[in-house]
């Protein structure tokens, strides 16, 4: 069984779907469908990657308080080990309220709280460097482990010759390639989407981007792009290398979580000693799934049924 420490972000998502407007005033609005999850780029992407079959140890901060406890909970639930969550006092569990679109796009009303708090003496090291995967997602929004402690965890990582992948929150600020290019060399697998990719580097075709990142160390890039599919490249014998990945037809009803779930198919196909076009695809239908429910954990049951879709799906043109 792949062990994969996922390591960053940690949120609890209150979603309603769907949502055309706030009323005015004290005004009520009809919804059909309200949730709770466990949610971001480390959480979200543990929840899939538990489904999925893999090991999964969570890193990560939550509060002292009934939000950190659902967290837990659930995660339990699903066999994720969460003693290496810290709960910090005197912060609250990060928190986002989503009003989902018609058209499964989301808005978000964000609390930081505990990622804000998570340090590098949370950090299990020997449990890294056991594990065969560290996934770690959500800088930017963790300011006390963004930069240098994250590089050092990067590096030991890489050092121990565990596989490493990383996505971010790419936040409109101006010092997030600051934070982000002193990892890249320690990346096996950079994983942000392609909007967050080019708002990084401010450059806009594709290869370009590839290319800047690439340069500066990172093994792969694997971009995201929404219903365009998604891009995996890598430089060999000094020429780029691509593969172009369409994505498959569903009804889209919330795409909370989809990047996350991408992330995890894609982690336990490498796991499982499979190739680049394979664990695209893999990604690919993780995230078709999630695309069709509400919230972060919907639509993926197991590794079987994931394949079942996979091999089921319609591509988009």
């Amino acid at each position: 069984m792949t062990t994969v420490v996922s390591l960053g972000i940690h949120i609890v998502d209150i979603l309603g779907r769907p949502v055309t407007q706030i009323p005015d005033g004290q005004h009520v609005d009809l919804l059909e469908e309200i949730r709770i999850t466990v949610a971001g780029t480390a959480a979200g992407t543990s929840i899939d990657l538990a489904k999925l079959g893999a090991r999964v140890i969570a890193m990560g901060a939550l509060g002292q308080d009934e939000l950190g406890n659902f967290v837990v909970h659930t995660m339990q639930s699903y066999g994720i080990e969460t003693h290496h969550l810290r709960r910090k006092a005197g912060v609250q569990t990060s928190a986002t309220m989503l009003p989902i679109r018609p058209n499964g796009e989301r808005p978000a009303l964000h609390v930081p709280g505990a990622n804000g708090a998570l340090t590098l003496e949370d950090i299990d090291f020997d449990a890294i460097a056991q594990a065969d995967f560290l996934h770690v997602g959500g800088t930017s929004l963790m300011p006390r482990f963004d930069g240098p402690p994250t590089v050092e965890v990067l590096k030991f990582a890489k050092s121990h010759g565990v596989t490493t992948t990383f996505d971010l929150v790419a936040l409109n600020r101006p010092d997030l390639l600051d934070l982000i290019e002193p990892c890249l060399p320690f990346i096996d697998y950079f994983m942000p989407n392609l909007d967050e990719a080019r708002m990084m580097c401010r450059l806009h075709d594709r290869h370009a981007v590839i290319t800047f990142f690439l340069d500066r160390g990172v093994g792969h890039t694997v971009f995201k792009m929404g219903a365009e599919g998604s891009s995996i490249a890598w430089q060999e014998a000094g020429q780029l290398c691509e593969l172009r990945l369409p994505a498959f037809q569903v009804p889209v009803v919330d795409t909370t979580g989809c990047g996350d779930a991408y992330c995890a198919g894609f982690i336990v196909a490498l796991g499982q000693g499979w190739t680049l076009e394979e664990a695209g695809r893999l990604g690919t239908a993780a995230a078709g799934l999630v695309a069709g429910g509400l919230g972060s954990d919907a639509g993926i049951v197991d590794l079987p049924q994931t394949l079942a879709f996979l091999r089921s799906a319609t591509t988009l043109a």
